[in-house]
């Protein structure tokens, strides 16, 4: 442990020095004549206790003191100080700048040290609950992380499950995530709530395991009775994402709840309009139609990616929020690359790749969204 001593008497700090020399622990002590040096040494060094004396040139110790408190890495560190003074006033003032201890002049060898050591310690004990708590916080930390990753991945398998399901090959929904992640990064949200609609993404369409077989995996255009039981999938999965604890769940139900809208009112399944429809949800419908147009399915070839670009463009202010259209363009080269199979997020995306069976069985059935029955 480090001690400084601050006096402007040599004599005393040779004193001082003397006395408390040879204590257990004591790494190093160090002596200044200036109190300027002294602080600018404090400053920029650790130290375990300070010794200063009350009546010097250009400051004095409480003013000395005053200016130490004001280091965030000080705050806690042992005063003591040495004066003749006796005067109540000066000692209160003392006290509230800081001050731990007092020894009077000239001061007893014997009790100087033993206040030192009682006071370093102290110090000792301090910091090892510091340093306990520094890594009480680190393992805090480390569990968060582990239990955020426990949760995304969760969520990626039971996307899988949902591609699965509805025929698709797990492309889409990761390419549904980056796309939106990057219009939500570009309309400036928050890192976190960005990751968030990154991962809340992939759950859109959860509804789906609800519908039947004879409805989902219907090769060729639904019929009207078919479009509306088709539609039922956004309540369902409202259903099975409402009432969660998490803020990724709460993300993942309005997403889920309102990717269906439009932003002119005519969407399903509340037909609300404009600001109203979640803004996670207005991100991801775009990603979602717009991904669901470049994909090729049983029933309609797959559009260029620059045809989806114009249809996205046209639909603004019409089923998507402008500003969210806007917002698509300004990251079209990045998107267009996405599109061409390159990876562009600094994300570890978790591997959605399927059996070859299962691509196999891709190419027979229908796994393109039934929403967009005009598509096409």
């Amino acid at each position: 442990m480090q001690i400084v001593l601050v006096d402007d008497s040599k004599s005393i700090l040779v004193a001082l020095d003397a006395a408390i020399r040879g204590l257990s622990g004591l790494r190093k002590i160090v002596g200044f004549i200036d109190p300027v040096e002294a602080l600018e040494f404090c400053r920029d060094n650790a130290v375990d206790l300070l010794v200063v004396d009350y009546t010097m040139p250009k400051y004095n110790g409480i003013e000395l003191v005053e200016a130490l408190k004001a280091y965030k890495h000080f705050s806690h560190v042992p005063v003591i100080m040495i004066t003749s003074e006796t005067a109540r006033p000066i000692l209160i003032e003392a006290i509230e700048a800081g001050i731990t201890e007092f020894i009077n002049k000239p001061f007893d060898p014997i009790e100087l040290k033993a206040r030192v050591r009682n006071l370093l310690d102290l110090r000792r004990a301090q910091r090892d609950l510091a340093g306990q708590a520094s890594r009480l916080v680190g393992e805090v930390q480390k569990a968060t992380r582990q239990l955020a990753a426990r949760e995304e991945e969760i969520i990626w398998r039971l996307a899988r499950a949902i591609e699965f399901r509805d025929g698709h090959t797990g492309d889409h929904i990761s390419r549904v995530a980056q796309i939106s992640m990057l219009i939500a990064k570009d309309l400036g949200l928050d890192e976190d709530h960005c990751r968030m609609i990154y991962l809340a993404a992939p759950l859109h369409d959860v509804g789906k395991i609800g519908i039947s077989d004879s409805v989902l995996l219907k090769p060729g255009r639904l019929t009207d009775d078919e479009i509306t039981e088709m539609r039922k999938h956004v309540g369902i999965g409202v259903q099975i994402l409402e009432k969660g604890t998490s803020e990724l769940l709460r993300v993942a139900e309005a997403i889920a709840g309102g990717h269906h809208e439009k932003w002119d009112g005519t969407g399903y399944p509340h037909e609300i309009a404009g600001e109203l429809i979640p803004l996670e949800a207005r991100i991801v419908a775009i990603a979602d139609v717009f991904e669901a147009l470049c994909s090729e399915r049983p029933y309609k070839k797959a559009w260029s990616v620059h045809e989806a670009y114009a249809h996205i463009d046209a639909q603004s202010g019409i089923h998507f929020d402008p500003d969210c259209v806007a917002a698509f363009q300004r990251q079209w080269p990045q998107i267009e690359r996405l599109m061409a199979g390159h990876e562009l997020l600094e994300i570890e995306v978790p591997s959605l790749e399927m059996p070859d069976e299962a691509q196999s069985t891709d190419d027979q059935i229908t796994h393109i969204t039934r929403e967009f029955p005009n598509v096409g």
